[in-house]
């Protein structure tokens, strides 16, 4: 098929593409699509296939050019894009969003048929600047301290938890279980605030009414009226500026029997630990690399933010709304539902489907400019990775691992996987680069626990 195409970029990465075909390849389609209605056609006083084209064309002239219009548009459309020329790859539309038509061509056999579809494209960002750049690198280090607070977070994870003795008072971090319920003006009980059996630990404020002091003391059996006057500020609304009058009973009360902190909790962890300092070198080994994931982590999170924030540049709005629609599939997914059903549930909470997705929108407009960011300076930067790379990478995640190298391969070795480890090398050779081109400075001191907690 003879055809030419001309590409012109409109605002917020939308194409206008204008596509002519010769009249000879019109005329063509035109007979092709005859010849099949003649095949298959079934008038009276004809035999099918016998049915003259001069007397279809009476008959059926509209539908003929409607067929041959919509067969000669999409042969062309896509012969565009079948051209490997660089305007062709850098101009194709996005997957999810359909091409527009203002208008149909005008359908004249005699002529060459133009028509113009507008769509959006995958944006580009050109002239990326880097001036002004400033990324932080926190300073962590990990000592005595950091490893006995992992340690005992081991100790908690591996606690028997068992009960009190009878007429022993209730402390901070034991594991209390109430029944309770508000209590009105008229000295009822409050319908509907009752529960029973309810369970936290005193301490972690893991309640409504945030009574975890007010249990302190009581045993076993005890009933008590508690009253809490709330903040104006207090960060639940329910219960700002309000003053409430609570019935409490400690119905069970339980603690934590921590094990010991020596050869035999290592060796319950994990049979490969002997000793409880074969269990420390572990722990610091994987702490070390846990902390230089996350420092890898915040500093490409302050690049492209940064790099967001300096080189402004529109997405499409299709791009957008396919990531949100993403999104809530995937929350469909985790709450084992379907979206509808999932919409269904957002709605009897009070919200809507629109409104939560206009609160995600910000933040996925973000993420999707960061990805576009990276995925144009991979392209600019012509960054790859080579077998020996991937090779090293199969080592490296090996050792931090303690897996052997083989383990790792048969990990990856599904294509989708392998691609996804050839993608993460990509991204961090390209950073790597991109460290470069910015100042790149010590951040604030902060422990371990901090830096996990940072964003």
């Amino acid at each position: 098929m003879k055809i030419t195409k001309e590409f012109e970029k409109l605002e917020k990465s939308a194409v206008k593409l204008t596509v002519t075909v010769a009249k000879e390849d019109v005329e063509n389609a035109y007979k092709s699509v005859v010849a099949k209605y003649v095949k298959n056609a079934q008038i009276p006083g004809f035999r099918k296939g016998h049915v003259p084209a001069n007397i279809l064309e009476r008959k059926y002239g509209e539908a003929l050019k409607a067929d041959t219009l919509s067969e000669v548009i999409d042969s062309s459309f896509g012969e565009v894009f079948n051209d490997q020329d660089d305007k062709a790859v850098n101009n194709r539309p996005l997957p999810y969003a359909q091409p527009q038509m203002e208008k149909l061509p005008e359908f004249d056999l005699t002529k060459d048929l133009t028509y113009t579809v507008t769509y959006d494209v995958f944006p580009t960002v050109e002239n990326v600047s880097f001036d002004g750049i400033t990324v932080k690198e926190p300073q962590v280090t990990i000592g005595d301290a950091e490893l006995a607070d992992e340690l005992k977070n081991i100790q908690e994870r591996n606690a028997m938890v068992v009960d009190k003795k009878d007429g022993e008072a209730a402390a901070k971090d034991d594991i209390v279980t109430i029944d309770f319920y508000e209590i009105g003006e008229d000295g009822k009980e409050v319908a509907g605030s009752k529960r029973e059996d309810f369970t936290f630990t005193i301490g972690s404020g893991a309640n409504l009414y945030k009574i975890d002091d007010d249990v302190i003391g009581m045993k076993k059996g005890d009933t008590k009226e508690i009253t809490k006057t709330y903040d104006k500020d207090d960060t639940n609304d329910e219960l700002a500026g309000t003053t409430k009058k609570l019935s409490v009973t400690v119905k069970t009360l339980k603690i934590r029997d921590l094990p010991a902190i020596d050869d035999d909790l290592a060796q319950d962890v994990n049979e490969k630990y002997k000793t409880l300092d074969d269990l420390k070198k572990d722990l610091t080994k994987n702490m070390e690399v846990a902390k230089g994931r996350k420092i890898n982590e915040l500093k490409q999170n302050s690049l492209l933010e940064q790099l967001v924030e300096k080189n402004a540049f529109d997405i499409p709005a299709s791009m957008l709304a396919a990531e949100l629609d993403g999104r809530w599939n995937m929350m469909a997914q985790q709450f084992q539902t379907s979206p509808a059903e999932l919409e269904k549930m957002i709605v009897a909470s009070g919200q809507t489907k629109e409104g939560m997705l206009e609160q995600w929108a910000a933040e996925s407009e973000k993420m999707l400019k960061s990805r576009i960011l990276v995925d144009n300076l991979l392209k600019e930067k012509n960054i790859s990775v080579t077998p020996e790379e991937i090779e090293a990478e199969y080592g490296k995640i090996a050792e931090e691992g303690g897996m052997t190298v083989e383990e790792v391969k048969k990990h990856y070795d599904d294509p989708r996987s392998k691609e996804y480890l050839i993608d993460m090398v990509k991204e961090n050779k390209l950073f790597d680069e991109l460290y470069k081109q910015v100042k790149v400075t010590k951040g604030d001191k902060m422990s371990f626990k901090e830096l996990f907690e940072a964003r």
